[in-house]
């Protein structure tokens, strides 16, 4: 039988002893360090069943050019979900957004399973924060009784 004739078999038994002495090497090799191990389970914990993810539309990052002259220009993001629209802008000096349709909501800045900062926008959609910490970070925003989680990313 040639190895096109195997292509879709099971091979069952062998097939699952290389499989796990692939993943022992790797464990061994390339263990997955503790500190992403963390905001994996971290990131888990913060899972809301009932909540709508924002979808990452826009990132200057990637989306934009490069301002000449501007040495660290503020990040801009633009996240929407359940017809609801986050533009954000993070700088050093802070984080400042506004929601579209306009209106009061709770916005906690995420960090881990905690809220590293809660904040709230006023009746015109508005809020203003301090800048999150290095590393992963996400927004929810609770109007009210819906609940919006950003996409996970870094500033």
């Amino acid at each position: 039988m040639s190895d096109d004739d195997r292509d879709g078999e099971d091979f069952g038994p062998l097939e699952e002893l290389l499989e796990a002495e692939l993943r022992q090497a790797a464990a061994i090799l390339d263990p997955v360090p503790a500190e992403l191990r963390g905001i994996v389970v971290d990131a888990f914990a913060l899972h809301d069943l009932d909540a709508a993810v924002a979808e990452l539309t826009f990132d200057s990052l990637v989306d934009a050019l490069p301002v000449r002259g501007e040495a660290d220009p503020p990040r801009m993001l633009t996240f929407e979900a359940a017809g609801l629209t986050v533009d954000v802008e993070v700088s050093a000096d802070g984080l400042i957004g506004q929601l579209v349709p306009p209106g009061p909501a709770g916005v906690e800045v995420l960090t881990g399973p905690r809220a590293h900062t809660r904040l709230d926008a006023d009746d015109l959609g508005r809020f203003a924060g301090a800048a999150p910490p290095p590393g992963p970070f996400a927004l929810r925003l609770r109007t009210g009784g819906e609940t919006v989680v950003t996409e996970w990313l870094r500033a």
